[in-house]
């Protein structure tokens, strides 16, 4: 089933190696194939990547967008030690997004970091 996005006028958004940035006018299209895809809104670069959650999301949305899990295992391995031990209480999701990713999930891993970034957002403030 394909699917279907709509995007602002200006709005970017990656679908494999490409990056698509909208003309002055809401379009909408219907994408269909097992490219990976964000929008603007959930990319991260590393100069935005300032968290330790931030940090794992970086490194998992690079595994989703090169489609290179191992290349980067180590890196995950690290922040996710290192966040661990900072703050036990996010032990739970953390161990829900190594779930997903080992079962090829990245995604679905992406989407609980973004729910653990807000949690961090707050213990930060």
């Amino acid at each position: 089933m394909p699917l279907r996005v709509e995007l602002k006028p200006g709005e970017r958004i990656i679908i494999g190696q490409s990056v698509i940035t909208n003309s002055d006018t809401r379009t909408a299209f219907l994408i269909d194939g097992d490219a990976p895809i964000l929008r603007e809104k959930d990319i991260l670069t590393s100069e935005t990547a300032t968290t330790p959650v931030k940090r794992i999301y970086l490194c998992v949305q690079m595994m989703y967008l090169e489609n290179d899990i191992p290349g980067y295992q180590e890196l995950y391995l690290g922040f996710m030690k290192d966040l661990m031990e900072a703050v036990p209480s996010f032990r739970d999701q953390l161990a829900e997004v190594s779930n997903l990713i080992l079962s090829g999930a990245l995604y679905k891993a992406l989407r609980e970091l973004r729910v653990l970034m807000k949690r961090e957002d707050d213990l930060l403030r």
